[in-house]
């Protein structure tokens, strides 16, 4: 009776809650921290180049963006998040960055909320990504998927793996088989480029590993030590088991600065989100390896604060930091931030691979 009660959950209300619930202030990780704390850059005092020489430029996904930073996955499925989108992505366009769309599951089961994720009428240039969880993917053709990201307009496409947020959320999946499986159909048989994407538990180097091995050239770590997606999960569990099993599990996954160790020298493309705050978390993440770096949480509440001009301010700032680091760690490019000298921390150091 109960699971018939959970399954009949409406997923605007669901999106509701998670929105409601990442603006406020009491999903956090609780002890575990992102360990980007425990990443310092080396001052140059003598840049030998004019701030204006900094060129932040990096290219994802076959896209160029003026600066290495995205906005990750946000919402869609209701009016608000139809608001936020849109504002977010006008935002991400005009500062050249990019935008994450939120898990469009909603939009395939129900059709009519299709406009809630459409962007591209006020951000048409933006790097714009699309998003599926893993196990719907699975439930679906090809076609039917490459319809879902013409519809959006999506110049890739994120498959999100959350089984930590999955197994104690009400309704939530249960079966996580076939998924590699599920990655080496759509790289060989989507038109655009297919992300892998965790959802706040980060990724390590056996898992990257072995979706390398199945033609996956780009991930989202989406680590540990932000937004605890168990946690928020924990606030909406109907069922005591489920309540019971986030409660203990809600630090549950690896750093987001470990997790960059982990996958360092395979190849990809990464994408760095899971607790990102600011730009300098962006930079840090970028001297660890990443492509670029993504924020959430923070450009929501910059949303919920200030609307399209307060989400724009804080992005052009986080932009500002980024720039300014590579000046003073006498980086022109972003590659070169990439190679920047570091001093790691021991709780960072023992996540080497």
């Amino acid at each position: 009776m109960r699971r018939a009660m959970v399954d009949r959950l409406d997923i605007s209300q669901r999106k509701k809650d998670h929105l409601a619930l990442c603006a406020g202030p009491n999903v956090g990780f609780r002890d575990k921290t992102t360990l980007l704390e425990q990443v310092e850059f080396v001052h140059d005092a003598l840049p030998e180049m004019h701030a204006d020489a900094v060129d932040s430029t990096t290219t994802l996904l076959g896209k160029t963006l003026k600066a290495p930073l995205i906005v990750a996955a946000m919402t869609g499925g209701t009016d608000i998040a139809a608001k936020i989108n849109k504002d977010i992505a006008r935002a991400a366009d005009e500062l050249g960055l990019g935008f994450g769309l939120g898990s469009q599951r909603a939009m395939f089961e129900r059709p009519e909320t299709a406009w809630t994720f459409q962007v591209r009428d006020v951000a048409p240039n933006v790097l714009l990504l699309g998003n599926l969880g893993l196990q719907q993917a699975a439930s679906m053709t090809t076609p039917q998927i490459v319809d879902l990201c013409k519809q959006v307009g999506a110049d890739a496409l994120c498959i999100h793996l959350n089984p930590a947020m999955e197994i104690v959320q009400p309704g939530g999946d249960r079966d996580f088989s076939g998924g590699l499986e599920l990655f080496k159909r759509l790289v060989g048989e989507l038109p655009i480029p297919v992300v892998a994407k965790e959802t706040g538990c980060g990724l390590s180097r056996h898992v990257a590993q072995r979706l390398v091995d199945v033609g996956v050239t780009a991930v989202d770590i989406s680590g540990a030590g932000g937004t605890s997606w168990v946690g928020v999960e924990e606030h909406r569990a109907i069922d005591a088991d489920q309540k019971a099993v986030a409660g203990e599990l809600w630090d549950w996954g690896i750093p987001t600065a470990a997790s960059l160790l982990q996958l360092q020298g395979l190849g990809l493309q990464v994408v760095a989100t899971g607790g990102l705050r600011r730009g300098t978390d962006v930079a840090k993440a970028l001297a660890l390896g990443a492509t670029a770096g993504g924020l959430a949480a923070q450009v929501l509440k910059a949303h919920k604060a200030g609307g399209y001009e307060g989400t724009k301010e804080f992005l052009r700032r986080a932009v500002l930091v980024v720039r300014s680091i590579m000046l003073l760690t006498g980086c022109r490019t972003v590659g070169e931030l990439r190679n920047a000298p570091t001093i790691l921390g021991p709780d960072l150091q023992r996540w080497r691979p």
